[in-house]
């Protein structure tokens, strides 16, 4: 795995973008002044669109290039974005904390999803929310789901279990992910591979096996455990990479992808060790953010210790849809979730 610590201009999948401290500091006076955009989504989205829109042009423009194009980076890297003053302790059922009593971190996370597309919230994952506190949870921390802490969270990207047996039909354009507390001992690393290299680093066998309908996936951890009882739900057959060689796209389910041969198994083993060949990785602290390309690539947490005494580590997660007129069939009368 690679790690950037640096900017690396020539990287063709990975942008990094600094935030000077005066932009920060003004994103973060304006940011603190504003309510808990769960009281009113639509104005808030509107506020944070005026408030970003101060960036400086060149970092706003990454941003939204980031967002529009097909040739550009997979994963994003903003550092040095503005924090709140205090925190609560780590909630430790997963849930928004009841004792926050400021919301720049909802801010920033909203503010840089604005700037890629529309938040979504499905009801099957974290209750529709569409800030997802990622919070290692006691009896969770064995799982591959954003409650797990003690195993690594093998490569993935974000899905949506869908009655049209396509789980990456609905799933996430992009996730937005920003820090609110680091770890205890700050070993948590979060990953990001890039369907272009990854599809350099296999051979053209495994690669014509990935893009054959010969893998199952299971569908996200919360819909097993909440909506099905446990027990697997699959999709159908589908291909691991699709679409053209230049623009790649890829899937796979972090609860789970059941290959249907022996060719299948072993390209599905060998697409993991390419991931953790090619991957960057980054240790996230409070006032750094990924953008995440949930289609370009697939991204990974590496395990950590947590302790479930109010310090442990603190993300908040957007999934982010470019538009919602294709998932309109999922709409909840009279809620802006989908199901």
């Amino acid at each position: 795995m690679t790690t950037h610590a640096t900017a690396v201009a020539a990287d063709p999948t990975l942008i990094e973008i600094d935030l000077p401290d005066g932009v920060r500091d003004r994103l973060g006076a304006e940011l603190a002044a504003l309510p808990d955009p769960a009281r009113n989504i639509d104005w808030s989205m509107a506020r944070y669109l005026q408030v970003f829109a101060q960036l400086p042009t060149g970092t706003l423009q990454q941003i939204l290039d980031f967002g529009r194009h097909p040739d550009t980076p997979g994963v994003g890297y903003v550092r040095n974005a503005p924090v709140d003053e205090r925190l609560p302790h780590t909630p430790r059922d997963g849930n928004p904390s009841p004792d926050k009593a400021t919301f720049v971190a909802e801010g920033v996370l909203l503010g840089l999803t604005g700037l890629l597309g529309e938040p979504v919230g499905f009801s099957t994952e974290k209750n529709g929310q569409l800030v997802h506190d990622v919070i290692p949870v006691e009896g969770g921390a064995m799982t591959q789901t954003n409650r797990g802490s003690s195993v690594f969270l093998n490569f993935h990207n974000d899905i949506v279990h869908d009655a049209t047996g396509r789980y990456d039909v609905a799933s996430p354009d992009f996730l937005v992910l920003s820090c609110v507390r680091a770890d205890h001992d700050g070993v948590a690393g979060t990953y990001y591979a890039d369907a272009r290299d990854i599809c350099r680093a296999v051979d053209a066998r495994t690669l014509h096996t990935l893009r054959s309908p010969l893998f199952r996936m299971n569908a996200p951890g919360s819909y097993v455990r909440d909506v099905a009882g446990g027990a697997e739900v699959l999709s159908d057959p589908v291909p691991m990479i699709s679409g053209p060689e230049a623009f790649p796209e890829v899937s796979a389910a972090a609860n789970g992808v059941r290959a249907m041969n022996e060719a299948a198994h072993a390209a599905l083993d060998r697409l993991q060790a390419a991931c953790r060949e090619v991957a960057h990785e980054v240790y996230l602290r409070p006032g750094q953010a990924l953008l995440i390309n949930n289609r370009k690539g697939l991204h990974a947490r590496s395990q950590f210790t947590a302790r479930y005494d109010g310090q442990d580590r603190w993300l908040q997660r957007t999934y982010v849809r470019r538009s919602q007129w294709d998932i309109r069939y999922r709409a909840t009368p009279g809620s802006r979730r989908l199901y």
